[in-house]
């Protein structure tokens, strides 16, 4: 086994590896945590969230852990070696590498800081201070050549070696050796101590055990000890070998050496008691060591030439010295590495966990304040669609009800107007001449005059009691439904539905109803043929018979009694045989007019026979001839009284007679018409509010819709903000793990 695997500095290595894996965790967790937040904050369904400023936090965090994380993949350890000029600094440090990396012995001093740290790579090189150049360097010769010919190097200026990690075991563990120019050499000590010294886990002060120890070096580790708090400080006694040529004072010697040594760390440092402070000085020939173990790297013997008496306890105490700085390194640098970065990630972490929890809170109460609210809306949604139902159901019953009013309202208003059109017809007034021409334009006049006339009475009766009614059933409407809508609805809904006077349409179209009337309006005379058998037979057939009479005449001339009434007829155009088969037929005519005249002959025929032969007996010839002359001066008056005044008033007679059957005709029709227009009316109100119902239905089913994302997008909030604040806690244990294994002191 390779003795290096057993050595102190991979406690350093693992810490190391060990904390640079937890960075890197910690790191991607803040860079998870980083883009949640954000996500978060850029969702506008989740405001109030996630704030701007934990965003800005947890970004900042991220350049933060990059930075140390960095660092600490640059961290090694670092062990600076002082004193005065020749005292063997490079030797020592040589003798700890087992080969000559550094250049020492007699011409060779160190004029400028040299550091050896290793490399993966198989050649060594060294840079200087300010540039990247890679100079090659393959002996030691080379490396001494190299330092003295440049002339821009002083004692300020600093020389990284990199020498082979194959070649030197000590540097395969992150170790870095300083050397220095003498104490002695240069009064600017601050600069060194700040430029060189404030990272540096283990000060060793190698001084020449042949002299005591001198201001100039007790003076800089002062100057150490004022900027850095109680530093790791080992005393290296170097060149013990001359004490072998007097072994008589060896121990008075070593107890002197001791003594100042012990009172220097002690009372003038005070950076360790004096208990401690022997365990930090030590008596060592590195010149020795270096010899044997080149040696033994070369097969040969390691105590093989010349080597002053007592070398092997020299040697000892040498590897005493190494491994007691090996502990001490260690542990110091990982607590001087690490530690801070610990604590600041430990603070991180703490602060995302925090952060993550805040979210995890809010998406909580976001959370239950959604579903209550998505609750209180299905709860409200549902009850406006179960109202909407039921009172679709009582309206319709409310809209039939008033239909049926406002159409047995117009059948009566129309009834009456109906009776009184006489009255309305006799209201006209105007030129009137039986002449085909004005006749036509008299009877336009009269049919619009009607027409107004009832649509203005019949307004006047009926309109002011269905538009009441039908305001009435729409404000009973928009309060049973105004509940049902949002408030700032309910406060526009008479924006939304004006109010307006309903007025009904009495269409009532005399003009086409009447326009088949055809007036008589020649000369008859009440006691004439026409008349009486009008009287007897009602007009339609009394207007039958006389055509089948006109019709009769011109076949035979032969009728008895015909001719006198004949004569006394008026003319009349000849019948065509359409008009011959629109009346009754010649047999039906005959047996109506037979079973009239056998009733009258039953009834008054024997009387008349009776009381006339009475009468002409009694009055005589004169008596008859005076009635002739009453009948002749009665139709002599009627024929003269015959005026355009009585030609207009008999064409009113006969228009109120036709007008009043055809009115009647259409009383159900326009009473009908005005009902539906009242229930278009309503029921264009009533499909108005259910629109706006309609509209807050949809509203809540989109607020529902989106509560319902939003309840999920929470919960997927809650879940991830759950298991950050699980990582952020396995990453608290790891830390202080870690603080536990390599932070804390041992027991």
């Amino acid at each position: 086994m390779d003795p290096r695997e057993l050595s102190p500095l991979k406690h350093f290595v693992v810490a190391k590896k060990k904390i640079n894996d937890v960075f890197e965790q910690l790191l991607g967790y803040v860079q998870e945590g980083s883009e949640f937040v954000k996500d978060t904050c850029q969702n506008d369904s989740l405001e109030q969230i996630a704030e701007k400023a934990q965003l800005e936090k947890i970004e900042a965090y991220t350049g933060k852990l990059a930075v140390i994380k960095e660092v600490l993949a640059r961290r090694h350890m670092k062990v600076a070696f002082f004193g005065r000029t020749s005292n063997g600094k490079s030797t020592v440090i040589n003798a700890m590498l087992r080969d000559r990396v550094l250049p020492s012995g007699i011409g060779h001093t160190t004029n400028c800081f040299l550091s050896v740290e290793g490399t993966d790579e198989d050649k060594a090189y060294l840079k200087t201070e300010g540039s990247e150049e890679e100079k090659s360097i393959k002996t030691v010769n080379q490396l001494a050549h190299a330092l003295h010919m440049d002339e821009s190097l002083d004692a300020g200026c600093l020389v990284k070696v990199f020498w082979p990690k194959t070649k030197c075991a000590l540097l395969r563990d992150d170790l870095v050796l300083m050397d220095s120019p003498g104490t002695d050499v240069t009064t600017q000590l601050d600069s060194w101590i700040d430029k060189f010294c404030l990272d540096a886990d283990v000060f060793v002060l190698v001084a020449n055990s042949e002299s005591t120890l001198m201001n100039t070096e007790k003076h800089f580790f002062h100057k150490v000890n004022e900027r850095l708090s109680k530093p790791n400080i080992f005393i290296l006694n170097n060149r013990w070998d001359a004490s072998a040529s007097e072994p008589e004072y060896m121990e008075d010697v070593r107890k002197q050496h001791m003594d100042r040594c012990v009172n220097f760390l002690v009372e003038e440092l005070k950076v360790v008691d004096k208990e401690q402070a022997p365990n930090h000085i030590f008596f060592v020939s590195a010149k020795e060591v270096l010899n044997s173990r080149m040696q033994r790297a070369q097969g040969m013997p390691e105590t093989g030439g010349a080597l002053a008496e007592g070398f092997q306890d020299r040697l000892k105490e040498f590897q005493s010295f190494e491994r007691t700085f090996e502990e001490c390194i260690s542990q110091s640098a990982v607590k001087t590495k690490f530690e801070q970065h610990t604590i600041r990630a430990k603070q991180i972490t703490e602060s995302v966990k925090g952060i993550m929890d805040q979210i995890h809170i809010a998406a909580a109460e976001k959370r239950v304040a959604s579903l209550e609210e998505r609750d209180y809306l299905m709860d409200r949604l549902e009850f406006v669609r179960n109202q909407l139902n039921l009172l679709i159901e009582d309206i319709k019953k409310k809209i039939k009800i008033v239909t049926e009013q406002v159409e047995k309202q117009v059948s009566n208003a129309m009834a009456e107007e109906i009776c009184r059109l006489s009255v309305l017809i006799d209201e006209f007034h105007t030129d009137f001449h039986p002449s085909p021409h004005v006749l036509k334009i008299y009877k336009s006049e009269l049919l619009n005059h009607v027409e107004k006339g009832m649509g203005k009475n019949l307004a006047f009766r009926c309109s002011d009691a269905v538009n009441a009614s039908v305001q009435s059933s729409q404000k009973d409407m928009i309060e049973c439904l105004q509940p049902l809508l949002p408030p700032t609805v309910q406060s526009q809904i008479h924006m939304l539905i004006p109010y307006r006077k309903f007025d009904l349409s009495y269409d009532l179209n005399c003009a086409t109803l009447c326009a088949d009337f055809q007036e008589n309006i020649e000369f008859q005379f009440s006691l004439g043929w026409t008349a009486l058998v009008s009287r007897f037979l009602g007009p339609a057939n009394a207007k039958r018979a006389l055509m089948l009479i006109d019709q009769n005449l011109q076949l035979s001339a032969t009728t008895p009694t015909g001719g006198a009434v004949a004569q006394a007829a008026p003319p009349r155009a000849p019948v065509t045989q359409g008009q011959c088969q629109a009346v009754m037929t010649q047999e039906e005519l005959m047996m109506s007019m037979a079973a009239n005249l056998a009733s009258l002959t039953s009834r008054t025929s024997m009387s008349v026979v009776i009381v006339g032969g009475v009468v002409w007996r009694t009055i005589g010839w004169r008596v008859i001839a005076l009635s002739m002359s009453l009948y002749g001066l009665l139709y002599l008056y009627e024929r003269l009284t015959w005026t355009t005044k009585a030609k207009e008033r008999a064409l009113k007679k006969q228009f109120v007679d036709y007008a009043t059957e055809k009115l009647q005709m259409i009383v159900t029709f326009t009473s009908s018409n005005c009902s539906h227009q009242v229930q278009q009316e309503i029921a264009s109100t009533f499909a108005r509010l259910c629109q706006q119902v309609d509209i807050t239905q949809r509203e809540l089913e989109s607020e529902i819709s989106h509560l319902t994302t939003k309840i999920q997008e929470l919960e997927k909030v809650q879940t991830r903000s759950k298991a950050l604040r699980h990582k952020a806690t396995e990453l608290e244990k790891q830390l202080e793990n870690f603080t536990s294994q390599y932070l804390q002191p041992q027991n």
